[in-house]
């Protein structure tokens, strides 16, 4: 995936000047050394900061390095002034994490008080405004802080992300799809760019496309991947143009940004102009790490953006569609997997948009829902399969309509439960799913389409969005039994 950033991290060791710098510098050498071993480069400032001085010295030293993401490593008490102000001026993604003593027999010169360090430097934190990524637990010894700026890595690998991202949409969204609306203000407030284009401009570009010279290439490939599932070959040099016209499009309209990820349009005129519709080309380009929302979602593109850049995987945009029948629950999944009941399932479904590594068997087909109303041949394009069962973590970030940010996190599995259905669906199990559905999507006024990252990626969601801004109160998740939502009635 060439379209997610590269962090480099820097970590700077601080140093309160009444406590010997050799303990800060000792102690970050055993981090980095730890960090190493275990995971890889880091970039290790050789400046110690005592002063506001040797904070400029070190800023220097780590924008020179070309490092991206800052963890400020509390050796010992730490200067609070300098060690914030260099997260201030460092202008990236930044962490706080702090040194352990190490042994009862050296309490006195090796005593480094990093423990109430940490108090400090987050209030001046606050007192300057300021936002840095302090984790649960912000002390440890070499090991546990390598380990705890493992985890920062896809922290700050999004939030670099976001600030360099631009939205693609196109046309408005379809009559009667108000759940998709999204206010612009608060992509801007993330630092998110956004460019709005008419379904007209890309059946322009997409005419303007026909018999490119690349076309057969594309189609082969396309054919090559979906292997005896390519029941549809008669459109593929179609849907090769339409690759082909996303991917110029990207290239020529990305501007200042690094990153792109398009929300696309895909009916009710799209069919009918085209000649096709556009499922499988979303999930080859969302494949390649530009993800494509359906229905011009543009916060679902946004979602999905953040699942790609803090899992570097593919990622998928689903309804929550449907509910699993009872019968099907009894004989499929009741006492099989887990202490699952029946409302803490559902079936996730899209047309065709889910990629093909991300299905259990899949083939070209055509979309059946809107074949109910035009000529099947002009509703081919669909990518059909069952979901693979895994883990899975259902999220989804929004502004609502007084442009508020908000968001939830669920994790849950797909199951290996055949759906007997159409499109590409799965079987979906999310602890507590009936009251995550009735008191935060349906109280906190959330459209039906989710985000899905596969394998669990709560934890760094969570830290994502509260760094990126999100009110912790309007960061949701499915709550466990026993513990109530502001709107439910304990009597229920």
């Amino acid at each position: 995936m060439n379209n997610i950033p590269v962090e480099k991290i820097g970590i700077v060791a601080v140093s309160r000047d009444c406590f010997p710098m050799t303990l800060s510098v000792s102690r970050r050498e055993a981090v980095v050394a730890a960090y190493r071993e275990k995971y890889g480069e880091i970039y290790e400032c050789p400046v110690c900061i005592e002063n506001e001085v040797d904070m400029r010295k070190a800023l220097a030293d780590i924008k020179a390095a070309g490092a991206n993401a800052l963890v400020v490593y509390l050796g010992n008490f730490g200067p609070e002034t300098p060690e914030t102000l260099l997260i201030k001026e460092f202008d990236g993604p930044a962490m706080i994490v702090a040194a352990a003593e190490e042994t009862g027999n050296n309490l006195i010169d090796g005593r480094g008080d990093a423990y109430c360090g940490v108090l400090n430097a987050s209030y001046n934190l606050k007192m300057r405004n300021l936002k840095a990524y302090i984790p649960e637990y912000p002390v440890g010894t070499a090991a546990g802080c390598a380990d705890m700026i493992a985890e920062f890595a896809p922290i700050a690998r999004a939030v670099i992300g976001l600030r360099n991202l631009k939205i693609i949409s196109f046309g408005p969204r379809p009559q009667d799809f108000m759940a998709c609306n999204a206010p612009i203000k608060q992509l801007f407030n993330l630092g998110v760019e956004i460019e709005e284009n008419s379904e007209l401009d890309l059946f322009e570009a997409f005419n303007k496309h026909a018999g490119d010279e690349r076309i057969p290439e594309v189609a082969a490939d396309m054919a090559a991947e979906l292997g005896s599932g390519n029941k549809k070959p008669e459109i593929l040099n179609k849907l090769a143009q339409y690759e082909l016209t996303l991917l110029d499009w990207v290239r020529d309209h990305k501007g200042s940004r690094d990153f792109v990820a398009i929300a696309g349009k895909c009916w009710p005129a799209f069919q009918t102009q085209f000649g096709f519709v556009p499922c499988y080309v979303n999930s080859r380009l969302t494949k390649m790490g530009i993800p494509v929302s359906c229905e011009v979602d543009i916060y679902g593109a946004l979602s999905e953006y953040i699942g790609t850049v803090i899992s570097k995987d593919t990622v998928t945009l689903l309804d929550i569609n449907n509910s699993v029948p009872a019968d099907m629950y009894d004989a499929e999944i009741k006492g099989k997997y887990g202490n699952y009941t029946l409302k803490d399932t559902f079936m996730g479904f899209h047309c065709g948009n889910t990629a093909t590594d991300k299905l259990a068997f899949c083939e070209m087909k055509y979309q059946r829902i809107m074949a109910r109303n035009l000529p099947e041949e002009v509703t081919q394009g669909t990518l059909e399969g069952d979901i693979k069962p895994g883990d899975i973590t259902f999220y989804r970030l929004q502004s609502t309509s007084d442009a508020k940010l908000r968001a939830y996190i669920a994790q849950g599995e797909v199951l290996p439960v055949a759906t007997r259905s159409f499109g590409a669906i799965g079987v979906f199990a999310i602890p507590e799913m009936g009251r995550f559905y009735r008191h935060v999507l349906i109280e906190k006024n959330y459209p039906h389409h989710g985000a899905v990252v596969f394998g669990h990626f709560g934890k760094t969601l969570f830290e994502v969005f509260k760094y990126i801004g999100v009110e912790l109160d309007e960061i949701n998740f499915n709550q466990p039994k026993g513990m109530l939502y502001p709107s439910e009635n304990p009597w229920a």
